[in-house]
């Protein structure tokens, strides 16, 4: 139950990793199956995300593709402004906090009282100074779903750009960046896509952001990466600029097989599926007295559940001790199920609670 933090081994991606290895060992060298293997990850990505593979980079971390984002601007212009929120991981406030030392400004809106985004205030904050607008689509600490629509529109009508850091979504939630006018997604495939660390990703939406280039960069992101040239700099013209060194290649084969086991499922099928069980969690927490902090709306609730607790590392692992893994934020005990838990796993994650019960927070 703890998808939100790491998904489950599927037995594909297990053996994904002994087809890398077996790379190592044809003729000495596996470059082209190496490099097939992140065109592959692009492509499923770009299945996923119902985009051209073109749009897509494919990166270490979110960490590295916001940040390769950030170097992209001139933060001495008029409009040096970052308006972002108080429900983001921390690797956006501190990537765009690290810009102020090349003259950007960032604005943090408070959320409002049941842990949303506040919407309003945030447009509100959007002005003609505003270079990016930076918003979470679900809250890592509280499971808390943005509505992104209104903030994208009311940022592109002030000519800022849109940066959303989907991670704690993706796999889980349904997104069709072929409606939702982003002009930037930042994610990886640890969580709810089923794969491994080492491989983040990137959409740049080419009709918007086309003319950004990153001074954060290395010889993938060239627009001929065996052309070998250390006097000058071509980039590529796809989103594939946004990458830098040789990726993390052992990382690529787990991704690819989680992807495709995510596509076969569907994405849409996944989440109607997991949503009678978090009625369940929540219906259940509730009646034994505990306080679930996600939002009960629907428009406003995302992966997980997230459960108040007074002594939260305590929680987690007198749960673990019930071979029932959940994971912790911000004084909340995060309940994440997929598409591989069922009403029984739910039945004995409530039992455990139930057990321990005294750490529930009122």
């Amino acid at each position: 139950m703890n998808s939100c933090s790491q998904g489950a081994l599927a037995d594909r991606v297990r053996l994904s990793f002994d087809y890398y290895l077996k790379t190592l060992e044809v003729n000495g060298s596996a470059w082209g199956d190496w490099a097939g293997h992140q065109e592959k990850v692009r492509n499923l990505l770009g299945q996923v995300f119902k985009v051209e593979p073109s749009e897509i980079a494919v990166t270490t971390s979110a960490s590295a593709a916001v940040s390769s984002i950030a170097s992209c601007f001139d933060y001495t212009q008029k409009r040096n402004k970052i308006v972002t929120t108080e429900n983001e991981f921390p690797t956006i406030g501190q990537i765009w906090h690290a810009q102020e030392r090349r003259g950007a400004r960032v604005l943090h809106v408070p959320s409002k009282p049941d842990l949303t985004v506040d919407v309003a205030a945030l447009i509100d904050a959007i002005d003609d100074e505003t270079l990016i607008v930076s918003v979470t689509q679900v809250c890592f600490r509280n499971g808390t779903l943005t509505e992104l629509e209104p903030i994208i529109e009311a940022a592109h009508k002030k000519g800022a750009l849109v940066l959303v850091d989907a991670y704690q979504g993706v796999g889980a939630v349904p997104i069709d960046l072929s409606s939702l006018k982003t002009d930037f997604l930042v994610g990886g495939v640890l969580k709810y896509m089923l794969g491994a660390p080492g491989v983040g990703f990137l959409f740049a939406r080419h009709s918007t952001t086309q003319n950004l280039i990153p001074v954060n960069t290395g010889w993938f992101a060239a627009r001929d990466i065996f052309a070998m040239d250390i006097h000058g700099y071509d980039p590529a013209k796809e989103a594939r600029r946004f990458e830098s060194g040789t990726p993390a290649i052992p990382s690529l084969y787990p991704a690819a097989a989680g992807l495709e086991l995510l596509l076969e499922i569907g994405v849409e099928n996944i989440y109607e599926y997991v949503s009678p069980l978090h009625d369940q969690l929540r219906e259940g927490i509730e009646a034994m007295g505990g306080r679930v902090v996600t939002p009960a709306k629907k428009s406003n609730h995302g992966a997980m559940i997230a459960v108040a607790s007074n002594n939260e590392n305590a929680h987690v692992s007198a749960l673990e001790g019930e071979k029932v893994i959940t994971s912790c934020r911000d004084g909340n005990v995060r309940i994440s199920p997929h598409f591989y838990n069922n009403y029984e796993d739910v039945e004995r994650v409530l039992a455990s609670l139930a057990k321990h019960r005294t750490f529930l927070s009122k």
